[in-house]
């Protein structure tokens, strides 16, 4: 039914507003330098990001019917097939007070929709209509509330089944349960103490992330890639293992870079590329989008320059 080369799932959705100030004093009144809103909600960025890397993609989810006009716009902006599912009520909003010239960012998520096993099936049953082998499902961020920690493993189980790839970005209670099913999805994107949590043990240094990474493998699992913050990404297959480093840092605020790595890890994989491309790929749409922000597309000769100087170093 669908043309769409991947889609993307976002349970708990968010309107992003930045707020940004000279700095953060607790207890005191702040005067705002900047504000601006944006739909969010991990998976509606990494629709986005994909639109700009050339990736056809249907973004999937639940939206508040009561405020669904930035997404209804930033669906028709970017040419991203809009199959949400939409609800009474609104869309949770998230405050993000970024402070010292973008070196710091405070996060406020508030409570989102409640939802229950109806609006669950809803999605499952929307996103039957997309399945098919070679198709790409992105299953991202939290469970709103209403909902059991195995939802993702429930998606993946029915995308993995009619021959579709999954990447799971999720963390706590879902992501472990996901990684307890009987089916793993293809891929996953923790960060490191997101990984300790999920696998239950501390994973400090290079060689206990790539032991627990290549377990997860044997487990099932096609692809783990290990967020590192300023020390790069740790992307393990079955081709290997390598550290992807940008080839600079960027400041202001990292909301949505993550989001922006799992768009470039989704286009490596349709495009068919081996692991170290994959990764520079990967690196350069998460640098691309803390240069640019969410208000522009990522921009394709932007991320070629910026993949090419990226820095790779292969593990043993």
């Amino acid at each position: 039914m669908s043309a769409s080369q991947a889609i993307t799932i976002t349970l708990n959705p968010a309107i992003d507003q930045r707020v940004t100030v000279d700095a953060l004093q607790p207890g005191q009144v702040h005067r705002a330098l900047d504000s601006a809103q944006n739909a969010g909600g991990k998976g509606i960025n990494v629709a986005s990001c994909l639109s700009g890397l050339g990736v056809a993609t249907a973004a999937l989810g639940v939206l508040g019917a009561a405020n669904a006009g930035l997404f209804d716009a930033l669906f028709a902006q970017r040419g991203i097939a809009d199959d949400c599912l939409r609800v009474p009520g609104h869309t949770r909003t998230n405050i993000k007070l970024v402070a010292d010239a973008g070196r710091q960012t405070t996060d406020i998520n508030l409570p989102g929709l409640v939802l229950a096993d109806a609006q669950l099936h809803a999605v499952a049953q929307r996103m039957a209509r997309h399945l098919r082998p070679g198709l790409v499902v992105v299953l991202c961020g939290s469970l709103p509330a209403g909902l059991p920690p195995d939802s993702w493993a429930r998606l993946q189980a029915q995308a993995r089944a009619a021959g579709a790839d999954v990447l799971l970005d999720t963390s706590g209670a879902s992501l472990a349960a996901a990684l307890d099913a009987p089916v793993l999805p293809w891929a996953i994107k923790p960060n490191r103490q997101e990984l300790e949590a999920a696998v239950g043990m501390p994973l400090d240094g290079p060689g206990p992330l790539l032991a627990a990474a290549r377990m997860l493998l044997g487990k099932g699992l096609g692809l783990a890639v290990v967020s590192l913050g300023e020390e790069g990404a740790l992307f393990v297959s079955a081709q290997g293992a390598v550290v992807a480093r940008p080839c600079r840092l960027a400041r202001g605020s990292s909301v949505g870079a993550g989001d922006a790595m799992v768009a470039g890890i989704v286009a490596a994989r349709l495009r068919g590329l081996g692991l170290a491309d994959m990764a520079r790929l990967a690196t350069a749409s998460a640098l691309a989008w803390l240069q640019n922000g969410p208000d522009l597309p990522l921009d394709a000769h932007q991320i070629q320059t910026l993949a090419a100087a990226t820095l790779i170093q292969e593990l043993a």
